[in-house]
C-alpha cells in the first residue's frame, strides 16, 4: 500500500522556568520527523542569525499588512514593541511535506491555535511543583528579583489553562519528559482521524475481494 503521511501540529507550551525550550530541543534530535516552526518577527537581527532559519524578519509595516492579509496562524506584539507570528503558509506547507511542526509558543498564541486548527496536539510542560519552578527560576541567575517574582505570578495564571491543552508533560527529568512526548506523538500518529490514506487504501484492497 502506497500512503503519504501528513504531519502533525503540536503546540508545546508552559511557564517560563519550567525548561520547555530544553525539552523541545532535545525532543527534535530524538523526533525525526518533527521540525520546529520559524516564526517571523520585527525585532532586529542579531549577529549570526539567519533568515528563515532563526526568524523571518519584517519590519513593522511589512507585518502589519501580513496581518491584514491573513497570513498567520497566531500573532502577539510584546510589550507593545516587536511583533512575533506564526506564518501559516510555513507550517501547512511543511505538514503537507510530512513533517510534524512544533510551536513553542505561550498560552495565548496556543489558545488562538486550538481555534483555527482543533486537530493541533496540545502539549503543556509542567514543573513538579511550584516550589520547584521557583528554584529554577531563582537558580538561573539571570534576572532581578523583581523579574523573577514577576513570572512567577505569570506562571500561576498560565498553569490555569492546563485543562484546556490535551496532554500535560511534567519535566522533572528531562529524558523522561522526552520519552513521554515521543509516545504521545506516537499514540497520535496512530489516531484513525489521521490516517484516511491508509483506511482508503485498505478499502480498496477490501474492493478485490468483493
Amino acid at each position: 500500500m502506497n500512503v503519504t503521511r501528513k504531519g502533525m501540529l503540536i503546540v508545546v507550551s508552559g511557564p517560563s522556568g519550567v525548561g520547555k525550550g530544553t525539552v523541545v530541543h532535545a525532543f527534535l534530535e530524538r523526533y525525526q520527523t518533527a521540525r520546529l516552526s520559524v516564526s517571523v518577527t520585527t525585532r532586529a537581527r542579531r549577529e549570526g542569525e539567519i533568515e528563515g532559519v532563526n526568524y523571518f524578519f519584517r519590519t513593522v509595516p511589512e507585518f502589519e499588512k501580513m496581518i491584514e492579509r491573513g497570513e498567520f496562524l497566531e500573532y502577539m506584539r510584546v510589550y507593545g514593541m516587536n511583533y512575533y507570528g506564526t506564518l501559516r503558509s510555513h507550517v501547512f506547507e511543511s505538514m503537507e511535506n510530512g513533517y510534524d511542526v512544533v510551536l513553542e509558543i505561550d498560552v495565548n498564541g496556543a489558545m488562538r491555535i486550538k481555534e483555527v486548527c482543533p486537530e493541533a496536539v496540545l502539549i503543556f510542560i509542567a514543573p513538579p511543583s511550584m516550589s520547584d519552578l521557583k528554584t529554577r527560576l531563582y537558580g538561573r541567575g539571570t534576572e532581578t528579583d523583581d523579574v523573577i517574582e514577576r513570572r512567577y505570578r505569570e506562571a500561576y495564571v498560565e498553569m490555569g489553562y492546563l485543562r484546556s491543552y490535551d496532554y500535560v508533560v511534567v519535566n522533572d527529568v528531562v529524558d523522561k519528559a522526552v520519552d513521554t512526548m515521543c509516545h504521545i506523538l506516537d499514540a497520535e500518529r496512530c489516531r484513525i482521524a489521521r490516517n484516511e490514506d491508509l483506511l482508503n487504501s485498505i478499502d480498496e484492497e477490501i474492493k478485490k475481494y468483493d
